[in-house]
């Protein structure tokens, strides 16, 4: 990690050794994003795990076997350090949250969480990422309940989560963003935060990640739309320079929100 948080890399070897060179080019299928290449129009997609069903994309028939070959290549896909977004505003969190992070890949969000001293849930579509997530935790001395399962396959059960954090879960279509959105919500507590980082559609001319497909990307009224009840403590887009693994490297077009749901 880097020095500005206080770790060490060396003392945190991530699974895998080293990671990824940030000038790879790694097209992101299922799931929400075009790692370092971007990803045509037609092709597909996805977000910094697998956690998609593949329905939406009939390129790939087989997700799982998709991603699992992705992630099983050496490093980690998505970088070791957690999102910066989700650097910022984790102090937003009450100490001791239960949290759940949706599509967590390899796990450096939930780890970075769960070193916060928070109680964290986190499922991804491939056991792949995930034996690499458990690793890494085990490495750290860290425990989080990884779950292995697709969007549409988990239960979203009513008001159990203080806390829910969607970074880049771009790999839905509308219908399944719809879907996955409306479980996030419920499975809030009331009072509980939604954190969610994404991409907007001026991310399609930067080209340095995310969908290639308009409609998989955000705008503060597709939000408001989602969530007509939150909220909202943040909802903000802009640019920044993303260097997290050779999946999001380059200068972007983001949306920031952090919604409250009322109590």
């Amino acid at each position: 990690m880097s020095a500005a948080h206080g770790r060490s890399e060396a003392a945190h070897t991530p699974p895998g050794g080293a990671e990824r060179s940030e000038g790879g080019a790694h097209t992101s299928a299922a799931h929400g994003r075009s790692e370092a290449a971007h990803t045509p129009p037609g092709g597909a997609e996805r977000s910094e795990g697998g956690a998609h069903t593949g329905a939406a994309h009939g390129r790939f028939d087989d997700p799982r076997a998709t991603w699992d070959a992705r992630f099983a290549a050496p490093g980690l896909l998505f970088g070791e350090q957690p999102n910066a977004f989700l650097q910022r505003e984790a102090h937003r969190l009450e100490p001791h949250s239960r949290v759940l992070s949706v599509a967590d890949g390899e796990g450096r969000n939930a780890l970075y969480l769960a070193e916060r001293g928070h109680d964290v849930q986190a499922f991804d579509l491939s056991p792949v990422a995930l034996a690499k997530a458990r690793d890494w935790a085990a490495r750290r001395g860290l425990q989080v309940d990884w779950r292995e399962s697709s969007v549409d396959d988990w239960d979203w059960a009513p008001e159990t989560f203080d806390a829910v954090v969607a970074v880049f879960v771009q790999f839905a279509d509308p219908a399944m963003r719809a879907r996955m959105f409306d479980g996030i919500w419920r499975t809030l507590r009331r009072g509980g935060l939604l954190l969610v980082q994404g991409y907007t559609p001026r991310q399609l001319d930067y080209r340095t990640g995310g969908p290639g497909r308009v409609e998989h990307l955000y705008t503060p009224q597709l939000l408001r739309d989602l969530l007509a009840q939150a909220q909202w403590l943040l909802l903000r887009e802009h640019d920044d320079v993303l260097a997290e693994g050779s999946a999001h490297a380059g200068r972007s077009a983001l949306i920031d929100a952090i919604a409250r749901k009322p109590a």
